[in-house]
């Protein structure tokens, strides 16, 4: 008979080893808590999913410039990875339109046309990113999505959008353009459309498909408008003659599921594939946290974000192995899951069996799905992406930010996706730093009718105390602005209508004080000595008194000079000073 003491032991030990669990696999940690009453819910989820994980793994292989076999094998690796890594229920992994412009960017210049040297090449890439997201994990970099904005995310998806879009376009007209770039691609398309190149059979599939995907995601959304599209563009070119009216089809697909691989790539062209990989992790990360962020809050569980990094570089690094492409989660996709009533990750793992399963027993159902139909579940997923009214609401209410998006729309479409991220978030950056730099001030004056004291500037009927200048500096204290601060209170002081005896500084907007603005406060209070003006503080921080004790000035200002708010200030100015002075509310 077990004893007490063998008991909590092995119940120790067993926590232990959950404990490590949720650390390491906090997907296998989920489904250790697995609930059999979940199980048909998610089976039913999983096989709802897989109509959709089909035809959007090899639409977006299409539109990465890669084979469409390629997607399935980017989308099978990813949901199981996923399951056992991931600290999200529900998410949903696998290629995505917001990566296919930058997949097709980075390794279309490399391959010289080759398919099997592209496949190769996005391989590496996805197994480089992946890297990238486990390092960045590791190290609890998770913080840096934080960087991208709204503005610029917006700027982002609208310029990946129309990237897509227009490599989409020709495939669903009938016909190939060439180019690596959107003005190439655009000329592309431009001159394919004047020289009456359009396919008409071609373009009337994948327009028909396309109107059947956006007309049901509206009208019935719970019909999964892309099988239905697909299975009815499949059906139309097995009847019809492919070759005969010039229809591209998928073709012959490879039986069987992929086997592992290390692509085989040069070290020149392992360099060139780092800006791309790096711009992949960035962005497959931010588009994951907002995405898992989301559907966290319906499902009330917390995530963090260094494991989803791990989580996500897992996911990419396996898709890469076994000949896929970089993945990210699916804004789509994850709904479905959601909508079908998924309840955990074997939605996911359901959905990875049966493409395996399909791969593995029945590959030509796929080989005469025709190239414009899956020309058409990217577009209608590029204009799902679009941010208009986001754009329309920035230019409504602040336009500094509708210039970041556009700084970012141009850089991405122009230049490069990391480039143009990295401008945009620059640009940003320096505007912070100018308006630190160059911060909001104002002397405060007595309203009346109004608790507290406030900008003259805003109420010019504003009563100010005679002798008593209060100055509030809407910044931290750093180098950068120092000489500034000490400008602007001289300026204060001058423009008082009566000899100031004291200034006091409305202190709660400060928030630090480096070593450049401490001598600076110090200097600034010798020379207010030296006329007679004491320089006093109101409503500091503890965490800066802290630092102004470290440097030695809250000695040399005196405690005394420090007020907890600054109507105690005021009080104390008036009584040391005699002054004359009635306020409203007396």
């Amino acid at each position: 008979m077990p004893t007490a003491s063998s008991t909590r032991t092995n119940e120790s030990s067993r926590e232990k080893e959950s404990g490590w669990t949720r650390r390491i696999l906090p997907g296998l940690a989920l489904l250790l808590q697995y609930k059999r009453e979940w199980l048909l819910k998610d089976i039913c989820a999983g096989l709802v999913l897989t109509t959709l994980l089909v035809p959007v793994g090899m639409g977006y292989a299409s539109a990465a410039g890669l084979p469409p076999i390629n997607g399935l094998y980017a989308t099978i690796a990813p949901l199981v990875l996923y399951a056992l890594f991931g600290s999200s229920r529900i998410l949903v992994l696998g290629p995505d339109s917001s990566l296919a412009a930058i997949i097709a960017a980075t390794v279309f210049p490399l391959s010289g046309g080759d398919s099997q040297r592209a496949v190769e090449l996005a391989s590496m890439l996805a197994i480089l990113s992946g890297s990238f997201c486990i390092v960045a994990g590791l190290l609890k970099f998770g913080f840096i999505t934080d960087l991208l904005s709204n503005p610029i995310r917006c700027g982002y998806l609208n310029a990946i959008a129309l990237t897509v879009l227009v490599g989409q376009l020709p495939k669903l007209l009938g016909f190939k353009v060439g180019g690596h770039d959107l003005i190439e691609e655009s000329k592309g398309l431009l001159n394919g459309i004047l020289d009456g190149r359009i396919n008409r059979v071609a373009f009337s599939i994948g327009l028909s498909c396309l109107i059947i995907i956006i007309g049901l995601k509206f009208m019935a959304p719970k019909i999964p408008g892309v099988l239905i599209a697909m299975i009815g563009a499949t059906i139309v070119v097995s009847i019809l003659d492919p070759t005969a009216f010039n229809i591209s089809v998928v073709g012959d697909l490879p039986q069987g599921l992929p086997s592992l691989h290390i692509p085989q790539v040069s070290m020149e062209q392992m360099t060139s594939l780092m800006a791309g990989a790096a711009a992949i992790a960035v962005v497959s990360f931010a588009d994951m946290s907002v995405v898992s962020r989301k559907f966290a809050m319906s499902d009330s569980h917390d995530l963090d974000d260094n494991k989803e990094l791990i989580a996500l570089g897992a996911a990419n690094a396996a898709a890469g192995l076994l000949q896929g492409f970089s993945v990210t989660s699916s804004s789509s996709r994850t709904p479905v899951a959601e909508a079908a009533g998924a309840k955990s990750q074997v939605t996911c793992l359901v959905g990875a069996g049966c493409i395996a399963l399909l791969l593995q027993f029945a590959p030509q159902l796929f080989q005469n799905i025709p190239t414009p139909a899956l020309a058409a579940v990217v577009i209608s997923a590029c204009i799902s992406l679009l941010e208009i009214g986001s754009v329309w609401r920035l230019y409504k209410l602040r336009s500094i930010e509708l210039v970041y998006s556009v700084i970012c729309f141009l850089g991405v479409a122009l230049v490069g996706i990391l480039q143009g991220i990295l401008i945009a978030t620059a640009v940003a950056l320096l505007n912070f730093i100018r308006k630190a730099w160059q911060p909001y001030t104002a002397t405060l004056g007595r309203v009346y009718g109004l608790k507290g004291y406030h900008d003259i500037s805003r109420h010019p009927d504003a009563r100010l105390i005679p002798g008593l200048v209060l100055f509030r500096w809407d910044a931290p204290l750093f180098f950068a602005n120092a000489r500034i601060f000490q400008e602007r209170i001289m300026k204060a002081i001058e423009q008082s209508p009566q000899p100031v005896k004291w200034v006091v500084v409305a202190a709660e907007p400060v928030t630090d004080i480096d070593i450049t603005a401490a001598d600076s406060l110090k200097e600034l209070d010798d020379d207010l000595s030296k006329v007679g003006i004491e320089l006093c503080f109101a409503e500091m921080k503890g965490p800066v008194k802290d630092q102004l004790k470290r440097y030695g000035l809250f000695g040399k200002f005196g405690k005394e000079h420090f007020f907890r708010t600054i109507g105690k200030a005021v009080d104390q100015y008036i009584e040391e000073n005699n002054v004359n002075w009635k306020d409203w509310d007396e």
